[in-house]
């Protein structure tokens, strides 16, 4: 059965989008840790990280950092944090956090956002990704 982020590619399910390529997508976290939580996902569908191949890995590291240099230019904060946990959704996926103290990746504090705030967040994002 399809991963929600699989129906998430597909467009089964909707999203806010951040930025695609024919590999990889980012999208905001829809339960983030901080405004602009980002999500970078693997289009195809794999549950491990290290099952990845290795041209596959270095693809969704390189996508991620160049979305997490768009995440930086639009999102005040300290830094950007990453993560790679795995274990709510059988899809690899990598979080990037906006964060200020080692407490904003503790996946524990949630920011609450209406959908106009996702939406503008994301194109402030989406503008700044090269």
């Amino acid at each position: 059965m399809a991963s929600i982020f699989t129906k998430i590619v597909a467009g089964e399910i909707p999203s806010y989008k951040i930025a695609e390529d024919e590999n990889f997508y980012a999208f905001l976290d829809i339960n983030p840790n901080a405004k602009g939580h980002t999500l970078v996902i693997p289009k195809r569908e794999e549950n491990k990280i290290f099952d990845l191949s290795k041209e596959e890995y270095d693809g969704l590291m390189s996508f991620s950092y160049r979305v997490a240099k768009a995440l930086e230019k639009a999102i005040p904060c300290e830094r950007i944090g990453m993560s790679v946990i795995g274990l709510e959704v059988p899809h690899v996926h990598v979080h990037l956090i906006p964060i200020n103290t080692m407490a904003d990746m503790q996946f524990v504090k949630k920011d609450k956002l209406t959908n106009d705030e996702f939406k503008t967040i994301a194109e402030k994002i989406a503008e700044n990704f090269k």
